[in-house]
């Protein structure tokens, strides 16, 4: 039997190589698979909330992602919903950016739970709900069904998983994952951003914030801590700490709370 590992890398080479050699067609989403609008009416806040106008933008960008990502499950077969959710957390970072695309993103790869280091889902102490792979695994992304799902729940809090691994993406795309996504932020909020991050990692560290002590982690996991926690309590985040708030709307160019 081939390990788990091992199949993870022949199924990214498999992959590679059928990207390569096929530009993959953009599912409409109203025809091929009706019931994905429903779906997004039924799962996702971020798109209820939004105009008319705008829910149809969020349905063709959730289809052209679609187009140009594979989605595949490991131990678990991936369904509409799965589609629906996952593509949902790459477009709500970039709704305030037509036209991105993650150029560092070719496969996503879903597991039915939580899953350790060696990619193993079954015994062991597996705690990892979510990840961007590098090296070998560069250009994948792994996840929880379990956090997914989890993350566009009424339970989840301030939480999302595949928004935070998604910010991630977005964070590597100008060549470094360090919390400061450059190729989103125009310069002169660089410093102001920088010195604001690591104002509030001293109040989560004293226990003065509410922001989760994960992302004390490093500049980057800090980034995707408040990115989730914008994007799933805006209105809570500008009231409780409107300069971050702020500033990453700016970043995002959107203002969830209005």
């Amino acid at each position: 039997m081939i390990p788990l590992s091992i199949a993870i890398v022949i199924i990214s080479i498999v992959t590679y190589l059928l990207i390569r050699n096929k530009k993959v067609k953009a599912e409409p989403i109203t025809e091929e698979i009706q019931n994905y609008t429903g779906l997004l009416g039924n799962e996702v806040d971020f798109y209820k909330k939004l105009t008319e106008e705008n829910k149809r933008r969020f349905e063709k960008m959730v289809s052209e992602f679609l187009g140009y990502v594979r989605i595949e499950g490991v131990g678990t077969t991936v369904t509409d919903l799965d589609k629906v959710l996952i593509a949902s957390s790459a477009v709500i970072p970039i709704f305030g950016f037509p036209g991105w695309k993650y150029n560092n993103l070719s496969n996503v790869i879903l597991y039915p739970d939580t899953f350790d280091k060696d990619f193993q889902f079954e015994g062991g102490s597996r705690n990892i709900m979510g990840m961007v792979g590098s090296g070998y695994m560069n250009g994948q992304m792994l996840l929880s069904r379990a956090a997914l799902v989890h993350g566009f729940s009424k339970s989840a809090g301030n939480e999302n998983t595949a928004i935070h691994e998604f910010v991630h993406l977005l964070d590597k795309s100008d060549g470094a994952t360090d919390g400061i996504p450059e190729n989103l932020m125009a310069h002169e909020y660089t410093l102001p951003w920088f010195r604001l991050m690591h104002e509030e990692m001293q109040r989560i560290e004293s226990g003065k914030s509410d922001i989760n002590p994960y992302a004390l982690t490093n500049e980057a996991e800090f980034f995707a801590v408040v990115s989730e926690y914008f994007f799933e309590k805006p209105e809570k985040l500008q009231q409780r700490h409107p300069q971050l708030y702020e500033l990453l709307a700016l970043i995002f160019e959107q203002h969830p709370a209005a």
